[in-house]
């Protein structure tokens, strides 16, 4: 019996996983997720529960916290993707939500801690300080609330709270690679530097407890790739605990009853899982079933639970059993189509035009499906990296018979701390010459015919997008931009006011550096962008507002340039409903099918 070809839909029936938790007993996860088309919170009775509804929100959901107490649920929801998360309290059975503290629209509320008696709320917030955000602590019991510190020169989160609650980590943000870390005594009121030197521009990160005077960080001072350092609070000094070469910590857990730290690290376009014992400076590699982990926790129990995907294998959750087998807890496959029926993507390398060696993934279409056309895919961020992640997107292209290259260019991650800073004050030179540099390597290694590229990209990548459109549109057959930057000028003094102290250092100052600015800005290049262009936007983007494609899209349109315009009333940077995100994608191949090569 002959069925048709997979179609566009079942490759975005994959659902998304975006944060979870365990219960203190182990008997049962919740986890946000668009499992039934839109972002809910779902849970799942362990250990071979079926997931069933927690929560109906339809919004995304920043955290989840479970009161130790079993009373409550704790959880952050925006607005069709406003970002503007406030705090919530759900039943523990589950229900219907309640807001925890009353909030204007516009306010942001981060959670940050809940004590082990469940009484307790660490949250910040952009409340009477929008731009460097206050700490509070809020008594659930009596509903009142005590100001901890009020943020200066930059954003302050706070980062972990002692088990005594006396001490509170903070972190304060000068930049993406520039980020301070502070001990706050909440009896004294006195605030030491927890970083060894404020000056020197490093990164302060994920930070935990493992006694009420111990406390373990993980930061790059001083070093290319992040590292595990320790401070004791009664002496005041710093120590190195672990690092590892070339790969970056990411983040960290600690189990007390094993006394077993559990850390995660960057390698270039994979991430690795480690356990090390205490008073142990050999970590012990875990095989992850996962390429790339967004989220782990450690159960009472001492059984890990991880959150990731892989370039073939959507988000899914595991459990690292006593027995050191990974137990999957998800089911998350894309419809009908075998895990090796998918494409996995080969590492590569090229020279760029200043001679630094570019790593890349190469997505190459299966024979039978080739259609002879390359997708060039610059990443967002662009302090990030494309990596060895599911992307329901690629693969959908891919089986329509579209390659795929996506290069980490100098910005990315993954690479050293020197090699994220170059993109700093220099979003259009340096990063473009890369891409051209992989644009001209495709062509010389016959990976792909110069009349059949495509440049396709989101975010900081859809600002790419357009500047590539702009300055080397002979390379193109065609654009398309999904929520790109189309102006520097505007988009410096359109961000959320807590980015906004740190755009002088990312991006550059508009009047000091004007000239840059006019030069990297993809509106300068209107004239040059003749290629057809399909331009993708949420009406809600609080990080990319409208704005910036309303004006390109304008301007293109004056000037006659064929332009397709799609606006998501209800989203903001990204695709949380799944009706959304068919729409966009069903829409992208048959711009694509419109403008290939006639018979290709």
């Amino acid at each position: 019996m002959n069925f048709a070809d997979p179609t566009v839909e079942q490759f975005f029936q994959t659902y998304t996983i975006s944060n979870f938790t365990v219960s203190d007993d182990e008997k049962r996860v919740l986890f946000s997720t668009n499992l039934n088309g839109k972002m809910n919170v779902w849970a799942m009775d362990l250990p071979n529960g079926f997931p069933y509804l927690f929560t109906h929100t339809e919004q995304s959901c920043q955290f989840l916290k479970e009161d130790p107490n079993k009373k409550f649920v704790l959880a952050g929801f925006d607005h069709d993707g406003d970002e503007n998360y406030h705090l919530y309290a759900v039943p523990y059975k589950g229900g219907n939500k309640k807001k925890l503290i009353e909030a204007d629209k516009e306010e942001k509320y981060y959670f940050a801690h809940l004590n082990q008696e469940g009484n307790h709320l660490y949250y910040v917030t952009s409340k009477g300080n929008p731009s460097f955000l206050n700490g509070y602590r809020f008594n659930i019991e009596s509903e009142s609330e005590e100001l901890l510190y009020e943020g200066a020169q930059g954003p302050t989160f706070i980062n972990t709270v002692s088990l005594n609650e006396r001490y509170v980590v903070l972190q304060q943000l000068l930049a993406n690679t520039y980020v301070i870390g502070y001990l706050l005594d909440t009896q004294t009121g006195e605030k030491v530097t927890l970083s060894e030197d404020p000056e020197r521009v490093h990164v302060f990160n994920h930070s935990i407890f493992v006694s009420d005077t111990e406390l373990l960080y993980v930061t790059n001072d001083r070093s290319e790739y992040a590292y595990i350092a320790k401070y004791d609070i009664s002496t005041g000094k710093h120590s190195k605990y672990l690092s590892l070469k070339e790969e970056s910590v990411e983040g960290i857990e600690w189990h007390k009853e094993s006394e077993t730290l559990y850390l995660w690290t960057e390698k270039g376009v994979e991430d690795h899982l480690y356990s090390l014992k205490k008073d142990n400076d050999s970590p012990v590699r875990l095989d992850s079933p996962l390429t790339a982990i967004e989220q782990v926790k450690v159960g009472k129990s001492g059984q890990v639970y991880i959150l990731g995907t892989s370039a073939t294998e959507p988000t899914n959750l595991y459990r690292l059993e006593k027995n050191n087998k990974w137990r999957k807890l998800t089911e998350n496959k894309v419809l009908g189509i075998e895990k090796e029926e998918l494409v996995e993507p080969e590492v590569v390398t090229y020279p760029s035009f200043d001679k630094k060696e570019i790593e890349a993934l190469w997505f190459k279409a299966k024979p039978e499906q080739d259609n002879g056309h390359v997708i060039f895919w610059p990443h967002g961020g662009p302090q990030a990296a494309e990596r060895k992640t599911f992307r329901a997107m690629f693969q959908c292209i891919l089986n329509q018979g579209y390659s795929i290259f996506a290069p980490n260019f100098r910005g990315s991650t993954g690479y050293g701390s020197s090699f994220v800073k170059l993109v700093e004050q220099d979003w259009g030179e340096g990063p473009r010459l890369d891409c051209v540099a992989g644009v001209e390597w495709l062509f010389d290694t016959n990976k792909c015919d110069k009349d059949r590229l495509f440049v396709l990209g989101g975010s900081y990548g859809g600002y790419m997008t357009l500047l590539l459109a702009g300055r080397h549109p002979e390379y193109f057959r065609a654009v398309i931009d999904i929520f790109g930057v189309s102006n520097l000028f505007t988009f410096v003094n359109s961000v959320p006011d807590h980015w906004k102290p740190i755009m002088e250092r990312w991006i550059g100052d508009p009047e000091r550096d004007k000239e840059r600015f006019e030069k990297d800005s993809p509106v300068t290049y209107l004239s040059t962008m003749t290629n057809p262009i399909l331009v993708i936007q949420g009406a809600n983007d609080p990080r990319v507002v409208k704005e910036e494609s309303d004006q390109i899209v304008d301007a293109l349109q004056k000037q006659g340039t064929a332009v397709d315009y799609l606006v998501l009333d209800d989203e903001g940077h990204g695709f949380s409903k799944k009706e959304n995100e068919i729409k966009v994608y069903k829409e992208i191949l048959d711009f694509l099918e419109k403008h290939r090569v006639p018979g290709k």
